[in-house]
């Protein structure tokens, strides 16, 4: 078999895992033999890995959706692989879906896929020197993503080294932002939507397939409103803000309606009572902070109207009440998905940098 040579900005790709009828993928970024670690390698060597979690409202996106160019240069650069996941969507997944998934995903990083890459880089003129360090696991995520590196540093084997988030959700999941139903526009001024546009994505699901890979799609300058998206994923995650059922799709308990229910609950002056989501309290972040989890970052922009800010200062407090080394950063007037605006590379390389040697410190 003829040999090719490996370009390292382009990813191998791995199937993960199987289920509902679908192969689940991500992407491996190894770094380029040439980078300079501690010294210049002529053998096999282990490096840590960071496994990316996209975002999108966990209703639409994949692994190379929102890529995080920023954070793969730099991390690729200090000899870090980069990894980013892709897991089912919500509907009609769920985020018990999620959870099986973002587990099985490290599994496989720390177990099996040193043994793929074996394999996929046996035909190469010359094969990669760097392997994954199973013992050395980070996870990052945007937004939805957050949510998904959090349950990641619950409940994945082995625990994540070091936590990141950015403008993540699921800090804090019991508040008006995903209970209340919208009347005025709530997210950059964008116009409220005709939930009747959307009936196949609105419960109960008649033929709705199981997907984990729903790419960005646009209309044409010549749509009459140019830009506009073209995937109806891309908006179902704020329709169901704007309804204020967001937490019937993230847990699946349609009938009788969670958020119903919990959105009087926590208008009330008494404590909450953790009872009302007693089935689905191990998908609930905020309630499953304890003293091993892994060290993490947040960063988060104080004009988010997404993911609103409390999300992370919620977090953030839960952490340092358990003992936890968190560092939040607040960036004055940032919107979400802040890291993808035109010169916000340069503009944020301060924090961007600062992210990446938390990372490194624990990884390393």
């Amino acid at each position: 078999m003829s040999k090719c040579n490996r370009d390292v900005e382009s990813p191998l790709t791995f199937t993960y895992k199987e289920v509902d009828g679908i192969r689940i993928l991500l992407d491996v970024y190894l770094p380029p033999d040439e980078v300079t670690v501690d010294q210049q390698f002529t053998r096999q060597v282990t490096r840590p890995a960071v496994v990316y979690f996209h975002g999108g409202g966990l209703t639409v996106g994949n692994r190379r959706s929102w890529f995080p160019t920023w954070l793969k240069s730099r991390l690729s650069a200090r000899g870090i692989i980069f990894i980013s996941a892709d897991y089912r969507l919500t509907p009609p997944g769920t985020v018990y879906n999620i959870l099986t998934d973002v587990k099985d995903a490290i599994a496989f990083v720390a177990g099996d896929l040193n043994v793929q890459l074996d394999q996929e880089l046996a035909n190469l003129d010359s094969g990669s020197h760097f392997r994954i360090d199973p013992t050395s696991i980070g996870v990052a995520g945007t937004s939805a993503g957050g949510y998904c590196a959090y349950l990641c540093a619950i409940y994945a084997v082995p625990k994540p080294k070091v936590v990141l988030s950015l403008y993540g959700m699921g800090g804090d999941l019991l508040t008006d932002q995903y209970l209340a139903p919208k009347t005025q526009p709530f997210f950059r001024g964008r116009e409220l939507l005709d939930p009747a546009q959307f009936s196949e994505y609105m419960h109960p699901f008649d033929s709705l397939k199981s997907t984990s890979d729903s790419p960005l799609v646009y209309h044409p300058q010549s749509y009459h409103i140019p830009g506009y998206p073209a995937n109806p994923r891309m908006l179902i995650s704020r329709l169901y803000l704007q309804l204020g059922v967001s937490l019937d799709y993230i847990t699946g308990q349609h009938e009788p309606s969670l958020s119903a229910t919990l959105r009087k609950a926590i208008h009330t002056e008494d404590p909450f009572d953790e009872a009302l989501i007693s089935d689905h309290k191990i998908i609930f972040p905020q309630f499953n902070v304890t003293s091993d989890w892994p060290p993490t970052y947040l960063i988060h922009g104080t004009s988010d109207t997404a993911v609103l800010p409390r999300e992370s200062r919620n977090l953030h407090s839960l952490l340092l009440k358990a003992g936890v080394e968190v560092v939040l950063e607040e960036l004055p007037g940032r919107e979400h998905s802040f890291d993808y605006q035109p010169g916000a590379e340069l503009e944020n390389e301060g924090s961007l940098n600062d992210i990446v040697q938390f990372l490194i410190r624990h990884l390393t």
